[in-house]
Order: C-alpha cells, then sequence, then structure tokens
C-alpha cells in the first residue's frame, strides 16, 4: 500500500553568514537539531548552517506515519527551495544520513559534498525497525530509550558524561511515539542501493 505524504513545513534554524557556503545537519532517528548544538558555533565560523527536525522529531509536524525515506528527502528539499537554498553540504547522522543519500541520488545538482555518519543505503534487518515501531505506538518512547541509549554510548562514556547522556536520552524521551515510529517504518522499508 502507498500512503501519500503529507507535505510539512519543518522547525528549523539557520545560522552564519549567508555569504558563506551552506551545510545542512541532519539528525539521527529520536533526535532533534539540538544534537548539533556542540558543533554551531564553530562551523557557523565558516558556513552558515542550517538545522533542522526531521518530521515527528523536535518542533516539526507529526503526520501518522509510516513515512519514507523519500518523503523525508522531499521534507528537505521543500526547505531548501523555501530557503532559497539550490546548493548545499549536508552532514547526515544516521537516519539523517539516509536523507542525504536520497537527496544525492535524486536531487545531485542541490549536493556540492556529503558527509556520512553511522549510515547504510539498507538496514541488515528491517524487521527489527518495524517491531520497534510496534512496540512504541504500544508502549510509548520509554519502551525503547535504555536499548537505544545503551547502543549510542559506551558504558564509559556514560560514567564520565552523565550530564551530556541525560540530555539525549531526555530529547529521545520527548519524540512522539507516531513521529518515531513512522521514521522506523521509513527504515524497515528503505533500500537506496
Amino acid at each position: 500500500m502507498v500512503v501519500p505524504q503529507a507535505k510539512i513545513e519543518l522547525h528549523h534554524s539557520l545560522a552564519g553568514s549567508p555569504a558563506m557556503p551552506t551545510v545542512v545537519l541532519s539528525h539521527a532517528l529520536g533526535a532533534s537539531m539540538e544534537m548539533w548544538d556542540p558543533q554551531l558555533a564553530p562551523l557557523t565560523e565558516i558556513r552558515q548552517v542550517l538545522r533542522y527536525d526531521q518530521r515527528g522529531h523536535g518542533g516539526s509536524p507529526v503526520p501518522p506515519g509510516p513515512y519514507t525515506i523519500e518523503a523525508l528527502g522531499r521534507d528537505l528539499l521543500a526547505l531548501l527551495d523555501r530557503l532559497h537554498l539550490d546548493r548545499v553540504s549536508l552532514c547526515g547522522l544516521s537516519l539523517g544520513g539516509m536523507v542525504g543519500m536520497w537527496l544525492a541520488a535524486n536531487a545531485p545538482d542541490r549536493i556540492d559534498r556529503l558527509v556520512l555518519c553511522c549510515t547504510a543505503a539498507r538496514m541488515m534487518r528491517p524487521e527489527e525497525f518495524a517491531t520497534r515501531a510496534e512496540t512504541v505506538r504500544r508502549q510509548r518512547m520509554v519502551a525503547v530509550a535504555d536499548a537505544v541509549i545503551g547502543r549510542w554510548f559506551t558504558p564509559d562514556f556514560a560514567t564520565t558524561h552523565p550530564q551530556t547522556v541525560a540530555s539525549i536520552r531526555a530529547t529521545l524521551l520527548a519524540t512522539p511515539a507516531e513521529g518515531y515510529a513512522g521514521a522506523c517504518e521509513a527504515l524497515a522499508a528503505m533500500d537506496l542501493r
């Protein structure tokens, strides 16, 4: 079944001089544009920086799922158009990298450089993301928070940086269950090979 994807206006922040080249920072599943806060000050010295919240995350609208990587990519293209940004570099983490890959394949004239971090063109076990979507819809984000944090941070890092881990956990728990589940379904269906 093909579900039409709603057009939405993404929550975003544009910082730095418009005279400089633009870099887009695209966040991971269950995160928000605030995950890039530590990088903002040094990057705005050399780039205009666009951070945004994927649909269903942070301050962006939460349409019902399932979502698709194409819809997430088209959301970003619409934002770039609205901001009159013709060509950008993109740094994407996990889900954000998948959106970057879709953009590079489907709108290559819009991408100058692409930095892909901890991402894949296809999930090795897509059924796990379908199951995670069901779990989150039934039991909310608290049902997956500990497992996600355990994958993202080593025990040593969690011990030595408890405030960082607590902040990321709070963002994860604040992610709307439907937004997280919709994005999980996008990951389960994605194949960018």
